[in-house]
């Protein structure tokens, strides 16, 4: 036989109901302690004699949809012991039914604790209203606050990166446990003293995880010399991609001149494509005449001093990476090219009468953008065949020669044959950083030492000497099974906790959300 459901069975334990109201506000529930004793809070002796009572009035989980207040007939006691400071005290409840001064039972601060941690403040309030909970936004926030970040177990292997506060202007630091796969610290910035400062309470950490800057290295090295250190693989395959991409971009001139493009038919341009190609050409005047002060030897302090422009210019004008003539993005006809190309031969020249037939093709773009191709294309048509073609951006380029040959397109194919044909120490790149990227997927370190003398002499030099001054961490992530992949999938969890606050959530409300909810 089953048994029958109690009205103490509905309140928290150690409570019995003494009466009940059910009224339009809800339920209203006078309740007293089971326990005839209560422990002195400053001295633990039992106390039994009561002086006084008192009415305490509590918010309960709701029933029904309805709220339900908790009245306790609370007491309280003498407290008898000779040598206590405190001679009259309240009664103390279990903590994990009723805190002492709390004006909400102990379950009932739960929920709403996961609320706050689920939703933050304002979205948390609007559910809670809905759920019948009292309770504002400023609560929410102040029990997530109150609760903090969970208490971790001291981990031997960890992930460490920075995370973007504002882009481009302040950063933090997240630390994750990647064997538990679970955050356990934020830091306010990403400092290498302060990283350093919270490695050195973790003696017991083994291996250090991390990305390719030289802060965090610094910082375990200083804190943990006897850790290994990891360098994240993906950043390590996108510091090569990268690296290929520089070399295209040093070897522009040689690439255009490759494929017919080392001059410009200003006849053929766009008054938008006019401007740029000024552009480049003042760029040339500037990049003549750094290269020429390189040549007689001054250095990139006493170049910058003299020319006036910043260091960063300076630099990227001595590793040849300033040679692009257009800022090439990707044009919103570049699916119809095709048909416009079949249009244009059967005889079709009126870039309004295209753009109508376009736009019931499903085309969004603006007439301008359909009549500016139609005149470049008509222009060209009137000029002599010795007019020279644009060349494609060094992105492009990069993308052509590292994809398989079955995605280009028959011009592509022939674009990458010209470059390949004149320009070898391109090729010879490509094949240095597929060899790398190729040696991380197969966890292959015998190949790393010739793999560097190989590199050494290629246009990807600057990228072989970062990786022989980081050649133990580099060598860890071929080798070992951990990488900062979680750390990067934390950052991301990270950011949609910070996001969720409109991103004025302070470093303790961060905490308490990302590693509380743990």
């Amino acid at each position: 036989m089953r048994d029958a459901l109690r009205p103490s069975d509905l309140v928290p334990r150690g409570f019995v109901v003494d009466d009940a109201v059910y009224d339009a506000a809800g339920l209203l529930i006078t309740v007293r302690a089971v326990n005839k004793a209560s422990a002195c809070p400053e001295c633990g002796s039992i106390c039994t004699r009561v002086h006084s009572r008192y009415r305490r009035r509590l918010a309960d989980l709701p029933m029904a949809g309805k709220p339900v207040r908790l009245v306790v007939q609370a007491r309280r006691f003498h407290c008898d012991a000779v040598l206590c400071g405190r001679r009259i005290f309240t009664e103390r409840f279990d903590a994990a039914v009723l805190a002492p001064w709390g004006r909400r039972t102990a379950r009932l601060d739960h929920i709403i604790r996961h609320l706050g941690l689920a939703l933050g403040g304002r979205p948390a309030a609007n559910l809670a209203r809905r759920l019948r909970l009292p309770v504002s936004n400023d609560t929410l926030l102040r029990v997530v606050r109150r609760h903090g970040g969970s208490r971790f177990i001291p981990p031997t292997v960890i992930g460490i990166d920075d995370w973007a506060w504002r882009r481009n202007q302040r950063y933090g630091t997240i630390i994750c446990d990647l064997e538990r796969r679970k955050t356990i610290a934020l830091l306010p910035d990403r400092e290498p003293a302060t990283a350093q400062a919270w490695l050195s309470d973790q003696p017991q950490i083994a291996v250090v995880a991390r990305d390719r800057g030289g802060g965090y290295a610094v910082a375990t090295a200083k804190a943990l010399p006897q850790a290994t250190q990891v360098a994240d693989r993906w950043h390590l395959m996108e510091n090569a991609s990268r690296a290929f991409l520089d070399a295209v971009r040093k070897s522009m001139r040689q690439i255009r001149t490759a494929i017919g493009a080392a001059t410009i038919d200003p006849d053929l341009l766009t008054a938008a494509e006019r401007i740029q190609y000024e552009g480049y050409l003042r760029r040339e005047d500037t990049n003549a005449a750094i290269l020429g002060l390189a040549k007689d030897g001054v250095t990139i302090k006493e170049i910058v001093r003299r020319t006036g422009h910043s260091r960063n210019l300076v630099r990227r004008v001595l590793r040849g990476q300033r040679s692009d003539v257009f800022r090439v993005r990707e044009s919103s006809l570049e699916l119809y090219l095709p048909w416009l190309d079949t249009q244009w031969a059967a005889g079709q020249c009126n870039g309004a009468e295209l753009w109508r037939r376009l736009k019931a093709q499903g085309f969004r773009g603006c007439l301008r953008v359909v009549a500016e191709w139609a005149a470049r294309r008509r222009r060209a048509e009137q000029v002599d065949g010795n007019a020279l073609s644009r060349a494609p951006s060094a992105r492009t380029i990069a993308r052509f020669m590292t994809i398989g040959r079955d995605s280009l397109s028959k011009s592509e194919t022939v674009t990458v044959a010209a470059i390949e044909s004149s320009v070898p120490k391109l090729v010879e790149a490509r094949s240095i950083i597929a060899a790398f990227q190729s040696m991380i997927r197969k966890k292959s370190l015998v190949d790393l030492e010739p793999w560097l003398e190989q590199a050494r002499s290629s246009l990807v030099d600057a990228f072989a000497r970062g990786v022989t001054k980081d050649q133990a961490a580099v060598s860890a992530a071929i080798t070992s099974p951990w990488s900062n992949g979680q750390t990067e999938g934390q950052i991301t969890k990270l950011k949609l906790v910070k996001r969720q606050m409109y991103g004025r959530g302070k470093i303790d409300l961060l905490q308490a959300r990302v590693i509380g909810a743990t």
